[in-house]
């Protein structure tokens, strides 16, 4: 009970600081649950605002089918929002700025979507099943989500897990490939574009393969399937997350429960380039390669800690020595991700409801504090959005709306719904340059001043 008011008082607090922290925010009460939450193309641009997809799940009590939803956002515009607005949002309502476009029934739950970099129409999913299901959102029908529907069917499905497959997913930025991980202790890569050299050579021979999804009501699916490109094994445990290198469709990392960091190339065979063995104390949730300096790649874990690890500086086989480790939550880490727009800024969500926004390049420089005396924040954390009230399970930065975040979470007993779905932009005086920030406010000084 003492732990249930604690988090109603810090997010309280929270609520109250939010007309000076965000530019904008948007708070979405979910009917049901979402594990992941992911940005799809930009429809429109008006003048005070954006349109934009947003691909969201619905994880269910099987009364209704699970779903993955396609969404449209409207995202306002930075410094178009009045401070005073922001912050009157009910917490148990759905948010003007979320609508529901279309419903894919999905077999199973959605425990991971990602969209193709070259085509965000094209998503992947996977669920509690070997399989990686990918979708054309925009050619798929709209479902009506009632009890006994069947399932829709996929556009393809990407087959060689041989056990549950649930969460590691990544798709390639720079070609079409596709890379998973699962409790087989494998990594496994496919290229989407060998099911259109399949239908190419031979219309006629389309392969197809019936997949069962998770959930005792899914119908198997007769979908067009691929096999894989490669299968690599190196692995103690299942695999957790894994991450292309931005610059290659051959080389990508994975991380596990066996607290392993490993690198790969397909292009030198199917085991390990590099293994750090020991890269966190414990399981590893989540890994993300720097796409603006491809040395870096950054872990996150159930040590409650983020590491950012130089390839240059590893070797393989010794206990990982990163080069730096971040200490900013206090339960385990769920996800990490680099910012599209600023190579030394990243963020990372855990279980204990906050979403950490970091600049390494900030650590190690003199740290203003009021009075003396140590820093009251860890180093390189500059902004903290704690508008969760549970666990943070997944969270995306907008590439086309900069510094614009999605964040989804499982707090389903504070808010009287499925969870929390939240659009934010933290204010743009938070993270530009210093002289850059007193220069705009000396503007306006005679005006503050004025206003006494």
């Amino acid at each position: 009970m003492k732990e249930r008011r604690t988090v109603d008082e810090n997010y309280t607090q929270w609520k109250s600081l939010v007309p000076v922290l965000y530019d904008w925010l948007a708070n979405h009460n979910l009917v049901w649950p979402s594990l992941s939450c992911r940005w799809g193309p930009q429809l429109e641009q008006a003048t005070y605002k954006t349109r934009q997809r947003l691909y969201l799940s619905e994880q269910t009590d099987s009364t209704v089918p699970n779903t993955l939803v396609i969404a449209n956002c409207e995202i306002v515009k930075p410094r178009v929002a009045a401070a005073e607005h922001i912050a009157q949002f009910n917490e148990e309502a759905r948010s003007p700025f979320v609508k529901k476009y279309k419903t894919i029934i999905h077999p199973g739950e959605v425990n991971r979507i990602r969209e193709l970099p070259q085509n965000s129409k094209i998503v992947a999913t996977h669920t509690d099943s070997p399989d990686v299901l990918i979708w054309d959102v925009e050619a798929q029908p709209n479902r009506q989500p009632s009890l006994g529907a069947t399932v829709s069917c996929p556009d393809l499905i990407l087959t060689g897990h041989k056990d549950n497959a649930e969460y590691a997913l990544a798709m390639c930025p720079t070609e079409p490939f596709v890379l998973s991980g699962g409790k087989d202790k494998s990594v496994v890569l496919w290229s989407i574009h060998d099911h259109i050299s399949a239908l190419a050579a031979d219309p006629g021979s389309n392969t197809r393969h019936a997949s069962k999804g998770g959930g005792s009501t899914d119908k198997p699916m007769n979908s067009p399937s691929i096999g894989p490109r490669g299968i690599f094994k190196g692995h103690g445990d299942t695999v957790e997350d894994v991450q292309f290198c931005p610059s290659s469709a051959q080389e990508f990392c994975s991380v596990g429960d066996d607290s392993c960091l490993i690198l790969w190339d397909a292009r030198v065979g199917s085991t390990p380039v590099l293994k750090v063995e020991k890269a966190h104390n414990s399981d590893l949730h989540c890994v993300d390669w720097n796409p603006h300096d491809v040395n870096l790649i950054l872990t996150g874990s159930a040590d409650n800690t983020v590491h950012m690890f130089d390839r240059r500086k590893l070797t393989s086989g010794r206990i990982g020595s990163p080069v730096h480790k971040f200490e900013g939550h206090t339960d385990a880490v769920l996800c990490v991700q680099w910012s599209p727009h600023k190579s030394s800024v990243f963020g990372s969500s855990a279980e204990d409801g906050n979403l950490n926004i970091w600049d390494h390049e900030k650590i190690g420089k003199k740290q203003e504090t009021a009075g003396s005396g140590t820093p009251n924040h860890p180093p390189g954390l500059f902004f903290r959005h704690a508008g969760h009230r549970d666990r943070v399970v997944d969270f995306h930065w907008n590439a086309s709306d900069p510094w614009t975040i999605v964040s989804v979470s499982n707090d389903c007993e504070s808010t009287g719904g499925g969870g929390t779905l939240q659009i934010w932009r933290m204010l743009d005086l938070i993270y530009r340059p210093a002289e850059e920030v007193l220069a705009e406010l000396e503007k306006f000084k005679s005006h503050i001043l004025g206003c006494e």
